[in-house]
């Protein structure tokens, strides 16, 4: 039996940041405009901290400038909303991103309410979460546009597809949701209290999977020839290796298309960050 293709979301994301670069040189050069990013991190999370660096560097390379914001454990809500005002004031500030998750005694809605829905690189603002459930979004969040992105690269038309959403997470599963039903796929959102989990999955031509739990998915759950956007980002119980909610190599030769863990949507959400960026930065020419 043939074996699915590999969606190597690394090399389509270096391909579209290679186009984001130049986006970036032409908006300096023609017109004085080079996009800005704030990133702001409380405490002393390591992945937080890992993934605050890996923004870094992805700006740099894109030509982006970064102004970052590493702030201790005892920050205080009302410093960081101050904070926070302060950027959403600033004129070379054109996105503004505060890693999650954010210490216990900060409340997260407060602070993603407090960023200008203008600015807000990570499309998390309730104003943005709205525009895209009536179909006209402004800045989309960014796993999930990264998703939309791969499947649209791969040459797969969500219209009239059955399509399979695992998760209901505000960060990926609702809106992924929200974005199959604009571009016409009927859609299913499964969670963790659906029944009869294998028989809605082997409905799907389109699957995206992001329950955070290792390996749920198995081979014999899946339709031939479905293609699968594998979100989640998991360690497996039996040698600790990173691996998706998709148990690849059971689905390999079931699927027509497939994204590896890691390799496949984690290397899209920094890229469509920095497109949010970008395009804030081209709404700010007079």
């Amino acid at each position: 039996m043939a074996m699915g293709k590999i969606i190597d979301g690394k090399e389509i994301a270096k391909q579209l940041r290679l186009q984001l670069r130049e986006e970036v040189q032409s908006l300096t050069a023609e017109h004085g405009v080079t996009p800005g990013l704030a990133v702001i991190v409380v405490g002393e999370n390591p992945a937080s901290h890992l993934y605050v660096r890996m923004k870094k560097q992805a700006c740099a390379d894109a030509g982006i400038v970064s102004f970052s914001h590493e702030l201790p454990q005892e920050t205080t809500e009302e410093a960081l909303l101050s904070l926070i005002q302060t950027l959403n004031e600033h004129p070379a500030v054109h996105g503004i991103l505060v890693q999650m998750p954010l210490p216990a005694h900060i409340r997260s809605q407060r602070i993603l309410e407090a960023i200008s829905p203008d600015k807000d690189a990570d499309g998390f603002h309730p104003r943005n979460v709205g525009l895209l459930a009536v179909g006209a979004p402004l800045f989309r969040p960014c796993t999930p546009w990264g998703c939309m992105e791969l499947l649209h690269l791969s040459g797969v038309k969500p219209a009239g597809q059955n399509a399979v959403v695992l998760g209901r997470s505000n960060i990926v599963g609702k809106p992924v949701a929200l974005m199959l039903l604009a571009e016409h796929a009927t859609v299913t959102l499964c969670h963790s209290q659906t029944r009869a989990l294998p028989e809605i999955v082997r409905q799907a031509d389109i699957l995206i999977s992001a329950m955070g739990q290792a390996e749920l998915v198995r081979g014999d759950w899946l339709k031939p020839g479905v293609v699968v956007i594998d979100v989640g980002m998991n360690h497996r119980a039996s040698d600790g290796k990173l691996c998706g909610d998709v148990a690849f190599q059971e689905a390999l030769p079931k699927v027509s298309a497939i994204t590896p863990v890691p390799g496949g949507v984690g290397p899209m959400t920094i890229t469509m960050l920095l497109k949010n960026t970008v395009f804030s930065a081209s709404r700010f020419i007079a």
